[in-house]
């Protein structure tokens, strides 16, 4: 799977393999960053980095076998692996940092590992500020210090100083001040924010006005039929019927979240710039996956619509295009071997991502056609360029949505009955059973 010395290196002048800064925030949505065309929303830093490099508009997470989707999406992510076959304590599967770091590279992290102790322990020789939980209150964030003997116990866990954005900022600015080695570094960087308890600091709640907040284009009160998954924890944040001032406020309070985290990500982005790192430095800023807060009379992200399973994903660095996007179907398992190809580290032969070298670098627009999607054993997905299918397996009974996303970017109005698109249904449905039978899916075709 590794191409590097196949086409025009990457890397920054002098030859010198890149260093790589991977930042990940937590229930990010695709459409929260100014630059990408959210005017109600102040991100500078983000915006920066969108200017600097690529941004995919169109990356995705495969779903999840789990409430909990953002454990499988960072085993996808540190596997390379898809959802059926990304363990979610990685036992058995190499990560992308494990990897670099059997490469000569030094490896460090600080933030949320929600993927057990034991994979983090093979994957970094240095750390700080680490979080082996899913969600917490982000001023009392259960935190262990890095522990060179892989051994984290409970009874050492104590609670962290700072608002965690803050905190996970200071440990990653901290690594780059004090680091001296000659050789290459990956960073993982992994922030909680803006995962609720939404609790921005006054300055950034302050920032957004509830009333002046718009509610989104495809608001609804209740989802108009049961998705089986509707009373889970994310759902139970706001009341049903969803009250619409509610429902502004939610996303005030998200909004400011993500605006505080973006002032944390610029010092550290300053610092890389003022330990002169980031002439050598491949950037990768990615969510784990999307989040509705009001979307189809939804609150989480166990469902298959857009504003959850699509996310952020921008590449900056030396050599690398400025100021570009591409629509090319993507998901973030394909970051591994992309890793692999920017640092000239062979990729296993097992990976099953795609390397987006070749879209980052214009050589190629696309390297997929279509996509899979999946939610625990109730939600199945499948979409091309255009259209989305989405099958629902619930109590029994079997529920069918075609979107036009082209048309209809918001999924606003289910097409599958319209007889002019029985085709189309019957074809999405064809491609839908081969992706099951590929990935191995429990379900095997519904």
């Amino acid at each position: 799977m590794n191409t590097f010395g196949e086409r025009a290196s990457p890397k920054s002048e002098g030859g010198r393999r890149p260093n790589i800064l991977f930042v990940f925030t937590d229930d990010q949505r695709f459409d929260t960053i100014h630059a990408l065309g959210n005017t109600d929303i102040e991100t500078p830093v983000m915006d920066e980095l969108v200017s600097r490099g690529v941004a995919f508009t169109h990356a995705c997470i495969m779903g999840s076998t789990v409430p909990a989707v953002c454990a499988p999406s960072r085993a996808m992510l540190m596997s390379g692996r898809t959802l059926y076959r990304a363990p979610l304590d990685l036992e058995g599967r190499i990560t992308f940092p494990e990897l670099l770091r059997a490469h000569g590279y030094a490896t460090f992290s600080t933030g949320k590992w929600h993927n057990q102790p034991p994979s983090f322990a093979r994957s970094f020789d240095a750390g700080g500020k680490i979080f082996f939980g899913g969600m917490s209150n982000h001023l009392q964030v259960p935190v262990q210090d890095f522990d060179p003997s892989g051994r984290y116990p409970k009874e050492r866990q104590y609670v962290g100083e700072k608002f965690s954005s803050e905190m996970f900022s200071d440990q990653a600015v901290s690594f780059l001040r004090g680091y001296r080695d000659a050789g290459p570094f990956c960073m993982y960087v992994s922030y909680t924010a803006p995962h609720d308890p939404r609790m921005p600091p006054k300055r950034y709640k302050e920032m957004y006005d509830p009333a002046r907040i718009p509610l989104p284009g495809n608001f609804l009160e209740e989802h108009p039929f049961d998705n089986g998954e509707l009373r889970i924890r994310d759902e139970m944040l706001a009341p049903f019927p969803r009250p619409p001032e509610e429902i502004q406020r939610h996303i005030a309070e998200y909004y400011g979240m993500i605006s505080h985290l973006d002032e944390h990500l610029g010092r550290l982005l300053e610092t890389l710039d003022e330990t002169g790192h980031a002439e050598n430095t491949v950037i990768i800023f990615a969510g784990d996956n999307g989040l509705a807060v009001g979307q189809h009379g939804l609150m989480g992200k166990q469902n298959l619509y857009e504003h959850s399973i699509r996310v952020p994903l921008i590449v900056a660095g030396p050599g690398l295009p400025e100021g570009e996007r591409r629509d090319g179907l993507c998901y973030l398992l394909d970051l591994f071997p992309t890793i692999c190809e920017l640092t000239g580290v062979p990729a296993p032969d097992d990976l099953e991502g795609h390397s987006l070298v070749p879209v980052i670098t214009g050589e190629a627009d696309r390297l997929r056609d279509s996509m899979f999607f999946a939610y625990k054993d109730c939600q199945r997905a499948v979409r091309d360029e255009r259209h989305k299918l989405v099958e629902y397996f619930v109590k029994d009974q079997r529920r069918t949505q075609l979107f036009d996303i082209l048309e209809d970017p918001l999924e606003l109005r289910n097409l599958a009955e319209d007889a002019k698109l029985e085709g189309e249904v019957s074809r999405l449905r064809e491609g839908l059973g081969r992706w099951q039978r590929e990935l191995g899916d429990p379900l095997l075709g519904g």
